[in-house]
C-alpha cells in the first residue's frame, strides 16, 4: 500500500512540544524546508520566541498555546489552527517529559509522565485523525525513545510511557493504514535538550537538537514507520532485547554498575 508523503503545498503542520529540544528544532527545520508551522506547548512567551526566530525562512512559524494533558484544550487547539490556517497535513506529537523520580517506583511522577508522554499522545492523535480520515490523507509522527525498547535500569515511568507509545502506533498503525493516513514513529536515542542536560545517566552518540530535527525531516519525506537514531544505537538495544532474561538482566545490570546508571 501506497501511502501519502505530505508537501507544504497540502496543508500547515502541527508540532506538540516546541517550546524547546527537538520540537523546537523541528519546528525550524521545517520552515526552513518551506512548510508552515503551528506549534504548542504551555507556555506561549517561549512560542512566539521560535516564531520570531523564523523570521526570513522559506516557511513560517504559528504559536497555538496549549496543554496535552486537557483533551478539551487540545481539540480547541486543532480547531483554531485549521479554522485560521487550512488543514493540519502533517501532525508531530512530541510532548514529552521525563521529571527525577525518587525512590523505587515515584507515583507522582509515574502518572505525571503517563498524563503527558502517553495519554498526551493519544489525545492528539484523537484530535486530528478523524480530521484527516474525513480527508483521505494525512501524515502523524509520534516522538517516542529507544528507552522504550525494554526495561532500562531507573527508567521505569519514563521508559513505560514510551514502550507503551510504541506498542501504540504499532496497532493503530492499522487503522491508519486503511484511512489513508501516514503514521510514524520517531525513536530517537540521546538528544542534547533541556530535559537530558540535567541527568547524570551516561549519555552514549548523543546527538544536538539540530542533527536530531534533520534526521526527523528527512524521515517525514522519505516515509517508512520507524525513524530511529543514531542507529548504532538502537540497532544495538534491540539486539539486547533479544536474548533470553536471564541473559539481558545480566547484562543489563553489568553495564549499570560500570557505568553508575541512575534515575531517568
Amino acid at each position: 500500500m501506497s501511502l501519502p508523503r505530505m508537501q507544504p503545498s497540502d496543508g500547515i503542520a502541527w508540532i506538540t512540544g516546541a517550546s524547546t529540544g527537538i520540537g523546537e528544532a523541528l519546528a525550524l527545520e521545517l520552515a526552513r524546508r518551506g512548510w508552515s508551522v503551528a506549534i504548542t506547548a504551555r507556555r506561549l512567551d517561549l512560542l512566539e520566541d521560535v516564531a520570531r526566530r523564523a523570521d526570513g525562512l522559506p516557511g513560517r512559524i504559528v504559536a497555538h498555546a496549549g496543554d496535552v494533558t486537557d483533551a478539551a484544550a487540545m481539540q480547541a487547539v486543532v480547531d483554531g489552527i485549521e479554522s485560521v490556517h487550512g488543514p493540519i497535513a502533517l501532525a508531530v506529537l512530541n510532548a514529552g517529559i521525563a521529571p527525577e523520580s525518587d525512590g523505587l517506583l515515584d507515583m507522582e511522577a509515574f502518572e505525571r509522565i503517563i498524563a503527558v508522554n502517553l495519554v498526551g499522545v493519544a489525545r492528539g492523535v484523537s484530535a486530528v485523525r478523524d480530521r484527516m480520515g474525513a480527508r483521505g490523507r494525512g501524515q502523524i509522527a509520534v516522538t517516542a525513545s529507544v528507552a522504550g525498547y525494554g526495561g532500562l535500569p531507573g527508567a521505569s515511568a519514563y521508559g513505560v510511557s514510551k514502550a507503551a507509545v510504541i506498542h501504540l502506533c504499532e496497532t493503530l498503525k492499522f487503522d491508519c493504514d486503511r484511512a489513508g493516513i501516514t503514521l510514524q514513529l520517531v525513536n530517537p536515542g540521546w538528544v542534547d535538550t533541556p530535559m537530558t542536560r540535567p541527568k547524570t545517566v551516561p549519555m552514549p552518540l548523543i546527538i544536538t537538537p539540530e542533527a536530531a530535527a534533520r534526521r526527523i525531516a528527512d524521515g517525514l519525506a522519505s516515509g517508512g514507520f520507524e525513524i530511529t537514531f543514531p542507529r548504532r544505537l538502537s540497532w544495538l538495544l534491540k539486539a539486547v532485547n533479544l536474548l533470553p532474561y536471564p541473559a539481558y538482566f545480566w547484562l543489563l545490570r553489568q553495564a549499570s554498575r560500570r557505568k553508575g546508571a541512575r534515575t531517568l
